[in-house]
């Protein structure tokens, strides 16, 4: 079962070995579990005689589920009623930065069995191509400027998928749960009742800076990193971030969604105490063909860079200076 199941608790409706099975599976995964069957195996009655498991000795009534957070319909011939249907699922996969190849394996696996996805368009869109073709796949894109689907309404998808008795995967770009709004939607189905699992994916404040040779960290540089959003700039009503404290942290800074707000960042950490001279770079387009990589200094970065379009990630700090790597490792 790819399910966190642990603590929930579940009825499987019927008692014959597919029955058995779908029981051994929760048990393992840690799950309460009754049965609601006139017969059982004679696993099923082992299993009740040694109270790991409840066995309701008789056909089952719609008042027998209401009670439990998982419903599993042990056999094609199960009685039922209007209560009993399979649950769903949703799952949260993390894409990476672009390129398919840096789907995770456990990504990959849910996207194939998926009877739903529900995609941004930074997602790695050519990972779709591993979707069952008889999979729903919905566009949720928010374009800058453009056609965008609130929030809401996606949440409100993935319940109500889920709710229908569908495995639904919300497929995003980089990793759900850095400025993904993952936490958002992972809450939203807990509220909903519907089992949720989340994939991690790799976070492009990491990869993009990797991928054009800029480490985040580096032995005699830097022994750290901030990640920021830079979707509001310095002194906007939204911003809750501290740039005289960032400027003096030490750590390298990485900003994700900055484009457009960059100029005005550099200005409030050059003004925070960070000097000017601070190697920078700015990595676009990261993993994928189009990659493209701009280098300056914290003051010209944001005029050196004004050509390259989102999604792009910039870093600030010692480790975007390819000569300074090179002098620290020779050390």
């Amino acid at each position: 079962m790819n399910l966190d199941v642990t603590g929930m608790r579940a009825v499987v409706v019927g008692g014959d070995l597919r029955a058995a099975g779908q029981v051994s599976s929760l048990l393992d995964g840690g799950a309460i579990v009754t049965v609601v069957a006139g017969e059982v195996t004679a696993s099923i009655d082992d299993l009740a005689a040694r109270g790991l498991v409840t066995w309701i000795a008789r056909d089952a009534e719609p008042d027998d589920v209401a009670q439990f957070d998982l419903v599993l319909r042990g056999h094609a011939h199960a009685p039922a009623p209007e209560r009993i249907l399979d649950i769903g699922s949703v799952t949260l996969v993390g894409g990476g930065p672009g390129d398919p190849g840096l789907v995770t394996v456990a990504g990959r696996e849910a996207i194939e069995t998926a009877d739903v996805i529900v995609t941004d368009r930074l997602a790695p869109l050519a990972a779709l191509a591993w979707a069952r073709p008889d999979a729903e796949i919905i566009d949720v894109a928010k374009i800058p400027g453009g056609r965008s689907t609130s929030q809401d309404d996606i949440n409100q998808l993935l319940v109500e998928h889920a709710k229908a008795g569908r495995h639904v995967v919300r497929f995003k770009g980089g990793d759900n749960f850095v400025f993904g709004r993952g936490g958002e939607e992972l809450l939203a189905c807990h509220d909903a009742g519907i089992p949720t699992r989340v994939v991690p994916g790799v976070s492009s404040a990491i990869a993009a800076p990797a991928l054009a040779g800029v480490p985040v960290t580096h032995r005699g540089l830097t022994q750290g990193f901030t990640v920021v959003s830079g979707h509001v700039p310095p002194g906007h009503p939204d911003s809750t971030l501290d740039y005289a404290a960032l400027a003096h942290s030490g750590t390298s800074i990485v900003v994700l969604m900055g484009v457009r707000t960059l100029e005005a960042i550099c200005a409030a950490l050059v003004e925070g105490g960070l000097d000017p001279a601070t190697p920078a770079a700015v990595v676009a387009d990261g993993s994928l063909p189009s990659q493209r990589v701009v280098r300056a200094t914290v003051a010209t970065i944001a005029e050196a860079a004004a050509e390259l379009r989102p999604p792009a990630v910039a870093v600030i700090g010692e480790v975007a200076d390819i000569d300074g790597l090179t002098e620290v490792a020779g050390a």
